[in-house]
């Protein structure tokens, strides 16, 4: 089984990301769609907090009445309707995106593939071939469907929460600041780690069922050689 991993050709980022935005691009309005969506789910979650403050305040307090305490509940019975649809919406969104986007990579692998010169399939096993059409295809759809939303949105909440806490509290918040390079620095050191190792675990499952396709495949021939002098 060799090693796949060092005879590959290693793309940069930016090149790949021209490369997908070339499947994604047919399904922009669906990306508009589901991006209003984030915005809209990761405002709203931001703003429960403020919501919370409203019911509490003007639903527990002294002077409260009915009717505030009233208007307090359907306020935020709302804010969380308003983000049940927007997270079904952007979910919907993404998975649906993902999904097209994983159909359209695996023809336009297939049709490259069918193209290639002989040496190619002379050097590279027919089960690591069907390797990188379906599994490697099947982890681009995870990124594209679940992974990168989640991103943005963390990303967002990020951005806005510290927006408010500046707001509320710029000193305390300057504190809690000093302490993010503690937590970002070793996300940044193991994650290129976990990257390289995830990258080897591709090579090896590529290899993998290649050996065990063309196992199978060939185990008919096998047999019948260990059985012709009987």
């Amino acid at each position: 089984m060799t090693d796949t991993s060092s005879e590959r050709e290693k793309s940069t980022n930016v090149g790949v990301l021209k490369a997908m935005m070339a499947f994604l691009r047919p399904y922009r309005w669906q990306m508009i769609g589901a991006s209003i969506a984030l915005i809209c789910t990761a405002g709203i979650t931001l703003s429960i907090g403020q919501g919370l403050r409203m019911l509490v305040d003007q639903g527990f307090s002294s002077n409260a009445s009915v009717d505030a305490l009233n208007q307090a509940l359907l306020l935020f019975m709302a804010m969380i309707l308003l983000l049940a649809t927007g997270t079904f919406v952007r979910f919907y969104l993404v998975s649906w995106i993902g999904e097209r986007v994983s159909a359209d990579l695996r023809k336009a692998v297939f049709a490259h593939v069918v193209h290639l010169h002989p040496g190619y399939f002379e050097t590279n096993l027919s089960g690591e071939i069907q390797s990188r059409i379906t599994t490697d295809t099947t982890l681009l759809q995870t990124v594209i469907g679940s992974s990168v939303s989640i991103a943005l949105r963390n990303f967002l909440m990020f951005i806005g929460g510290l927006i408010l806490l500046f707001i509320t509290n710029p000193k305390l918040t300057g504190l809690v600041m000093l302490s993010v390079p503690l937590v970002v620095v070793p996300i940044i050191v193991f994650g290129r780690r976990v990257r390289s190792l995830s990258r080897t675990s591709q090579d090896r499952i590529a290899g993998v069922g290649s050996f065990v396709g063309e196992a199978v495949k060939n185990i008919k021939m096998v047999q019948a050689f260990n059985h012709q002098t009987l």
